[in-house]
């Protein structure tokens, strides 16, 4: 039977009536990301660096960016057209996407990789370690196999939710052709999202090499179980590629639990938190020195099961363990690490070269739920009667001196970073989406304006901003950038910050109302593009930019053209303030270290009546100070939209 073991029921959706793999992807995706013309693009891009730079800085960066629009940028927006006719199977930025996130030299455990908690289970007692963990490992295969049988619903964006997302509405669209289905939901702006990212979410590693490798390996059957900083593995699906009991999984995870190896001298799990040519290098003398098969079980397994042997108290703690933990237990290569504490606290962390927030959203919204709502395993459930000792198998490497050097090297300086990073997490409670709603502002705006207000009252700045969105509205589409911090943003937040006292109340509210219109406006054209009903014309502008100079860099070599080296170009994309925000009742927190030495990267959750806020820096910014000054502009906002003047 085409559905056996398969996870997930089938929907209404005539998607879901029929293997979505072998309909044609172009009608289920018939929307291509378009390349937004240069003179937009580049209007777009100096409404960026006006509340950025002074007034000499903005006409030098003017004229360069003139110069370009009618020179050279001309020449590279010609030929990216050109190219993007040729590769009609895909979007014009995707491989330039990852070609260059693939070659960043960087470590990705400090600068890459991103964390996302799961809310506990609530049946207080599926919170065993054991228990959740085998739990989340099967329904993580259930969903693989409903995916890969092509029975995985697809994911659909509701602008108007209230109007669309009903069973009415399900039923209507099955009496409509499948080449058809995507071009008519549309029209009553109901999108259905490219999905072809989760091809790289099971068995796949990034792979160092001079410019990292991202490699899938879909037959190998078997996960990978981190201890401890001890290696184990064992199949999950067996020779037909059914899923393994419930029983005999649980009994090969107790089995791994109970094994009291001591934690190695050397941890070779260090290794991928090095910077990528150092990793490079030794990983290739793992292969050399005997060690090719341990090495490959790895790198092939469906994905990686962390089990910590300690319990975590906080909030703040997990998101600490999610993000790096000791090093020593995460292999930040694997494209998730799913970790569970012993407490039964639980989360990924993601490592986002092959695929966005977004669609990992997807899949940790369906685990949560058939791991809490159909659990295979309680805490009294039976072991089975099984030989773990034959089943699991414990890896081995083969270390020389290079190798066990290269360990206490890649030990010393994670812990370093780990020592300079700094995570805090808090709540505001005072409200959220609700009243944001029915003051007819957007909640989006008005918690990427305060994260603006403090950081000009801590630093007197207004710096460049990051906001990531998704493109997925389209075929093969990745990230785009919104940058909140426009020239409305910093005269409110000016207004908010010093001047509070010298404007009425209804002033206030007046420049938040226009914040938050400009800031919807590009959400829509970063995202989907305007009309918003017309999926034709994207109009984000980073995007299109990075493909300009990907192109100039590949094309003509060492000499880039002046505008990319534009002091202003450059300091824009620091992103100093770097924040993300993903939307599900499920998800506790996601955190992310910053870009830039100097950076605060700041991760949020937008709930009906409170707002989640997880903000990491490095050593030159104060955490504590930065969401004390959050959690007062919020007040004040608040304040303001509720009609109350600013009293201090």
């Amino acid at each position: 039977m085409p559905g056996e073991g398969v996870g997930r029921k089938m929907s209404n959706s005539i998607l879901d009536m029929a293997h979505w793999r072998d309909l044609n992807l172009p009608f289920l995706f018939p929307f291509r990301l378009p390349i937004p013309d240069l003179t937009d693009s580049v209007r777009r891009y100096l409404n960026a660096q006006k509340p950025i730079l002074d007034d000499d800085q903005f006409r030098k960066t003017e004229l360069l960016s003139h110069s370009f629009k009618y020179g050279i940028g001309k020449d590279l927006h010609e030929e990216l057209v050109a190219l993007d006719e040729l590769h009609q199977d895909t979007s014009y930025i995707s491989a330039m996407w990852i070609d260059a996130f693939l070659a960043l030299w960087d470590s990705i455990a400090s600068h890459g990789n991103a964390a996302l908690a799961f809310q506990a289970d609530p049946n207080p007692e599926q919170n065993d370690q054991l228990t959740r963990a085998t739990n989340l490992t099967i329904s993580s295969i259930r969903f693989l196999k409903t995916f890969r049988a092509g029975y995985l619903e697809p994911e659909v964006m509701h602008l108007y939710p209230e109007k669309t997302d009903n069973e009415q509405c399900k039923k209507l669209i099955q009496f409509i052709s499948p080449d058809l289905v995507c071009t008519t939901a549309s029209m009553v702006s109901a999108y259905h999202l490219d999905m072809s990212q989760f091809y790289r979410l099971f068995n796949t590693t990034r792979i160092p090499l001079n410019k990292d490798d991202l490699v899938t390996e879909e037959s190998r059957m078997h996960i990978l179980v981190l201890q401890n900083g001890n290696f184990y593995v064992f199949n999950v699906l067996d020779d037909n590629g059914n899923i393994v009991k419930a029983s005999e999984i649980h009994a090969h995870l107790k089995y791994i639990l109970s094994d009291e190896s001591p934690t190695p001298d050397f941890p070779v799990a260090y290794l991928t938190s090095e910077n990528r040519n150092t990793w490079a290098k030794l990983h290739n003398e793992l292969l050399n020195n005997g060690s090719e098969e341990a090495v490959r079980l790895v790198e092939t397994a469906i994905f990686s099961l962390c089990l910590d042997d300690f319990s975590v108290t906080d909030i703040d703690q997990l998101v600490q363990t999610l993000h790096h933990g000791e090093g020593m237990n995460h292999w930040f290569d694997k494209s998730f690490n799913l970790i569970i504490t012993k407490d039964g606290s639980a989360g990924i962390n993601l490592e986002t070269s092959w695929g966005d927030g977004a669609a990992v959203i997807c899949f940790m919204n369906e685990i949560f739920k058939d791991s809490t709502q159909e659990p295979m395993v309680t805490p009294y459930s039976h072991l089975a009667s099984v030989d773990s000792s034959y089943v699991v198998r414990k890896l081995n490497f083969y270390l020389n001196d290079t190798l066990r050097e290269g360990i206490s090297e890649a030990k010393e300086n994670f812990e370093a970073k780990k020592k300079s990073l700094t995570f805090q997490c808090f709540r505001f409670e005072k409200g959220g989406k609700a009243f944001l709603k029915r003051q007819k502002v957007s909640p989006d705006a008005m918690i990427q304006l305060p994260l603006q207000m403090t950081f000009l009252s801590l630093y007197r700045q207004t710096v460049p901003k990051y906001e990531a969105c998704s493109t997925r509205t389209f075929k093969h589409g990745c990230r785009e950038i919104i940058r909140p911090a426009s020239v409305y943003a910093k005269r409110c937040s000016e207004a908010f910050i010093r001047e509070a006292f010298q404007y009425k109340v209804r002033d206030l509210r007046n420049m938040l109302s226009e914040c938050s219109g400009y800031h919807v406006r590009l959400i829509r054209e970063a995202t989907m593009g305007k009309p918003q009903s017309d999926l034709r014309h994207c109009q984000g502008f980073d995007r299109h930019l990075f493909a300009l100079r990907f192109l100039a860099a590949a094309k003509r070599g060492p000499v880039i053209p002046d505008f990319f080296q534009d002091p202003a170009y450059i300091y824009l994309n620091e992103n100093v303030l770097w924040t993300n925000t993903l939307s599900s009742p499920l998800v506790a927190n996601i955190a992310f270290a910053p870009m830039v030495p100097d950076g605060i990267a700041v991760g949020y959750l937008v709930h009906q009546d409170y707002l989640k806020f997880t903000v990491s820096s490095h050593c030159g910014r104060n955490v504590g100070e930065f969401n004390q000054g959050v959690t007062k502009c919020l007040e004040n906002i608040f304040g303001i939209l509720e009609g109350r003047p600013i009293h201090s």
